[in-house]
């Protein structure tokens, strides 16, 4: 009997992720049939991904609160799509807002739920662990405080690693990509985030900040939902490259790297290199989250480390001259520049090795082979 999977990720990063356990899960079992809401990573492995993420991303407390209308519609839409389909199980990706509201729905028809990548409640709505342990099957979890962080709350998660270890490796199998437009001079990536939002307030900055720079070549990464369009108003003035689908290869050759916060963090050190966290939101949205998140670091670097690895700039103190500074200590300042390759080397070891999507996929069968 085929099995159908309907998943469920709302942004670049769970859209790589949920590719990655769709890869893994089709290895062993191609016949199963899969269908959700996603990217072109998911789509490029064999879901039919019926709602686009860039239809899906909403930043920041205030930005959610002017879309409401369309967010609630969408939840609507994606409710009625499950019962119509039946879904053997729903695989949802972190996206707590919309995913655990789909839970509950999930719990309702019988359909078992699957959550593969923890909503960051250890940071804020910790509350949201009740439902979570009501509405859930079976939670796998990728930061290896997790697990101990739910115990304590009497629920039995599975950590299975980082699915990033399973993206890098499967770069690292290749030779390096020849970025295209590249000049042989060292690089610099300016990584400015996944959403709109998000690019237009962190591009400028970063772009300010790397000007005088001009021994390096700055690299921006296109994020893979957003047009060339978003882009265009910043580098008018600037002679920066643009490369759309090379993140990685870009990584793999940057001397230094410029990034807002968020999964971006976690793959810039994996690769190994040296990094400014940057991060600034509207003033309703920094006031709300100071009051609101409950963790002493924004970037998962550092959480993961538990101390500042990566100097993080956020709002007011990220200025185009604080971040220049900071990206000169990076390129010239060599024992703070290896003071801090020796932390990311740290890093990888703390994450464990590669075969998160495969540990993933393996409990995901468990559940899709239970009688009904």
């Amino acid at each position: 009997m085929r099995r159908r999977v309907y998943l469920i990720a709302g942004e670049a990063s769970g859209d790589l992720h949920a590719a990655s356990l769709v890869k893994a899960l089709r290895r062993e079992h191609p016949e199963v049939e899969l269908r959700g809401w996603g990217g072109d990573r998911m789509a490029a492995a064999g879901v039919q991904v019926v709602k686009h993420i860039r239809e899906l991303a909403f930043m920041g407390f205030a930005e959610v609160l002017l879309n409401l209308r369309t967010i609630l519609g969408n939840i609507a839409t994606c409710k009625a799509d499950i019962a119509a389909w039946r879904p053997d199980a729903i695989v949802l990706v972190d996206y707590p807002g919309f995913n655990l509201r789909i839970a509950t729905h999930a719990r309702a028809l019988g359909i078992p739920v699957f959550y593969y990548i923890s909503p960051q409640v250890w940071a804020w709505k910790a509350g949201r662990v009740k439902r979570i342990r009501r509405d859930v099957t079976e939670l796998c979890v990728i930061l290896p405080f997790e697990q101990e962080w739910y115990a304590e709350r009497g629920m039995d998660v599975t950590f299975v690693g980082h699915p990033l270890l399973d993206a890098i490796a499967e770069e690292n199998d290749h030779p390096p990509t020849p970025l295209p437009g590249a000049d042989g001079r060292p690089v610099i990536a300016l990584l400015p985030g996944s959403r709109r939002q998000e690019v237009e307030r962190m591009l400028p900055v970063m772009l300010a900040a790397a000007a005088g720079f001009t021994d390096h070549q700055c690299v921006v990464a296109a994020a893979p939902a957003l047009d060339d369009a978003v882009y265009a108003p910043f580098l008018r003035k600037s002679p920066a490259l643009v490369v759309r689908d090379h993140t990685y290869a870009l990584l793999r050759q940057a001397r230094a790297a410029l990034v807002t916060s968020g999964t971006a963090t976690l793959e810039t050190a994996l690769f190994g290199v040296p990094e400014v966290v940057c991060y600034g939101g509207s003033a309703v949205n920094v006031w709300l989250a100071r009051r609101l998140v409950n963790v002493r670091f924004i970037s998962l670097v550092n959480l993961i480390m538990e101390r500042e690895v990566v100097r993080e700039m956020i709002q007011q103190d990220l200025t185009p001259e604080a971040l220049s500074a900071e990206l000169r200590r990076l390129l010239h300042d060599e024992p703070y520049r290896a003071a801090m390759l020796a932390d990311l080397a740290r890093l990888r070891e703390r994450l464990g090795g590669p075969g998160a999507s495969a540990k993933a996929a393996a409990r995901l069968w468990k559940i899709l082979e239970r009688p009904s």
